[in-house]
This record gives structure tokens, sequence and C-alpha cells, in this order.
């Protein structure tokens, strides 16, 4: 028989293992904001007609099946997951009791933008897709919150030795006056109160108590399928050269990305003691852009892998539609169905962020489970 001795060892080996295997050495929660990038399931859960991400071929590479996730597989927020040992952060609109968020909730929704609704209003623009907002997102992490810490003193402790992912968002707030014909220079005009809102939420995480915080910037929407659609152009001098991207749209994204980071350099500035993370989503996705073969991937980078109506960039008709077609290995491709990614591109930029060099400091610096 063994030893009461023996029997504490066990046990503090045990519990090592355990700590190791949930990731709990590094965090013990992952929360994530944002829209369709990081949604693992609240669109299916609030929409009434889901639309075809509610079936296959969405999913199909590595659930098998539709779990309202815009890929054929796992997403950015999944693969940090996977590399912090821990669950799939669950939707919150799925979720009831504390049990359910005890790992951590996704609040992100499709179509989610960081400016409510009343801001497109005003500019008379149509955004009807979603009414949660970055702000409502927000609301709904107190909520969750208060369901798994009924103690401010359990609260401080949930926020200080969590893991906080505030997007990718304000990707749609951009999107929709794009695609409503709004001119380059007005929605240049947009981009102080999108990052002032992300800046704001920041805030409101900070004052809780959280003490990591990762913030996406926007990835080349001039190399996305439906913009080099929608943006055709016979001038040759719009794209470049090497890649066949918009250079001004391209432009753009990276314009909201230097004021974002810019934000996040008096955000850093006002809390010394809080790490501020910029995950760069731009550069990974470039370098797969100008150099897909050695990294893996086909030979055309700017077409969607799901999709169909001819054109050269595969994205006339959505995947799902009727006339659309997937194509036979996803990882090939950058772009899943024209607008958002392929498993194996969220790859890319996830080891980016959680390794280097896309993140400073890289989100795994500090857990080595």
């Amino acid at each position: 028989m063994a030893s009461s001795k023996g029997y504490h060892l066990l046990f503090f080996f045990f519990f090592l293992f355990l700590n190791a295997s949930t990731g709990l050495c590094c965090y013990s929660h992952l929360f994530s904001f944002g829209d369709s990038i990081d949604d693992t399931g609240n669109w299916l859960h609030y929409a009434p007609v889901p639309g075809p991400v509610s079936q296959l071929p969405f999913g199909q590479t590595f659930f098998g099946r539709p779990t309202g996730r815009f890929s054929d597989g796992r997403l950015i927020i999944d693969f940090i997951a996977e590399a912090l040992k821990m669950p799939f952060s669950p939707p919150y609109l799925a979720g009831k009791t504390a049990q359910d968020f005890r790992y951590g909730a996704n609040f992100a929704v499709a179509g989610a933008t960081a400016l409510n609704q009343a801001f497109f209003k005003n500019k008379g623009l149509i955004v009807d897709f979603t009414p949660y907002s970055l702000e409502i997102q927000i609301r709904w992490f107190k909520k969750v919150l208060h369901l798994l810490g009924p103690t401010e003193a359990e609260r401080k402790k949930i926020m200080s030795n969590s893991l906080f992912m505030v997007g990718e968002i304000g990707g749609n707030d951009y999107n929709h006056p794009f695609f409503q014909n709004r001119t380059f220079e007005e929605i240049r005009t947009y981009v102080p109160s999108v990052v002032n809102a992300i800046y704001a939420s920041a805030n409101d995480l900070i004052k809780l108590g959280a003490k990591t915080l990762v913030f996406p910037g926007n990835f080349p929407i001039g190399c996305i399928p439906v913009y080099l659609t929608i943006f055709q152009s016979n001038n040759t001098n719009d794209y470049d050269p090497k890649t066949g991207c918009i250079n001004w749209l391209n432009d753009f994204s990276q314009y909201h990305n230097h004021a974002l980071q810019r934000k996040l350099k008096k955000l850093r500035h006002l809390n010394p003691n809080v790490t501020i993370i910029y995950a760069d989503f731009y550069e990974p996705t470039m370098r797969i852009t100008k150099s897909p073969l050695s990294n893996g991937f086909g030979n055309t980078p700017l077409m969607a892998c799901c999709g169909g109506g001819g054109g050269k960039y595969n994205a006339l008709i959505r995947c799902g539609e009727n006339g659309s077609t997937v194509c036979s290995d996803p990882s090939k491709y950058i772009s899943w169905d024209g607008l958002h990614f392929t498993e194996a591109t969220y790859r890319v930029v996830a080891r980016g962020i959680l390794e280097g060099p896309d993140a400073i400091p890289p989100i795994l610096k500090k857990c080595r489970c």
C-alpha cells in the first residue's frame, strides 16, 4: 500500500498535469469580442434566418459540420485557445450558467460594429445586420463577470488572470459605407470615431481590473475578393503589381491600423501596469499574398475558395448560395468565401501573434505551459 507521502506526491503531480492541460498556468479565462472574424456561434443563436453559415461547406475542414464560424474551420480565437490549452470559447448567446462560462466566453457577433447603430443612422447608412455593437458586447461581458464572480474580490481575480481579445472589430464600420457607395474621403472621417469606440471599451475593461488585452488591427481589404470584385478598375495604377491587390484600399486599412496603434500608445502610457498588445493581422496576410507558394498556399491567392458566378475572384455568388461551388482543398486558399478567410490563413495569423513577430509582446511570452 502506498504511503501517505506517496499519495500527496501523486496528487501534486496530478494537479500540475491538470493545470497544464487546462491552460490555468497562464490564464484562467479567455474572453473575446468582435464580429464574424471572431464569432464562434452567436450569429446562429441570434439570427432568425442565419443563412449559408448554418450549413455545409461552412465548418467542413475541422468540425465536419457548421458551427456558426464564417470559415471552413477554426478561427484565430480558436487557435489561441488551443495554444493556451483551453477549451474553445463558447458563444455567449448559447450559455446560461456560470458553468457554461467557466473558462471564458465569446461575445463576437457576425456583422457587429465598433460604433452603435445611431452613428450610421445619422449618416444615412443602412446598418441593420446586427444591433450587437462592441458597447453591447461589453455589457454582456459584465453580466458574465457577475455570474462568475459574485463578490468584488472574485471579479478582480478573474479580471487580472484573464486574456481579453478586443476584436477584430471595426471592419464592418467600413464595409457598410464602402458597399453603399460612400466616398473614400468620407469613410476616412469615420476612423477616429471607430478607434475611440475601441478605446472606450478598453477603458471599461481596464477599470474592471483587466491586466492583459489584445487589440487586433484590420486585414488588407484591398486583397479581399469581394472588395476586388466591387472595386475593379481599368487603371493599372490602382493595383500593386506584385500582388494584384488594390493599393488605395490597403492604404485605408493601414490608416485605421496606425490610428489604432496611436490610441493604444496613449492607453499604455495611462496604464503602465497593464499589458496592452497590438496584434498585426495585416502583415502576416500580406506575407502569404506576396509569396503564397512558399507559405504552403496555392497560386491563386486572390480567389475565394467557396463562391461562384465567374470572374477572376470567384466572388459574384456567395458561398452556400445556389450556383456556388467549393474548392477541393481550402488549405491552398487565403480567402474562404470572398470576405472571410480559411482556417489555413487564420492559423498563420494566429501563429504570428502567439509566437511573434506580429505582436509585441507575443501572447505566449508569459505562457510556458
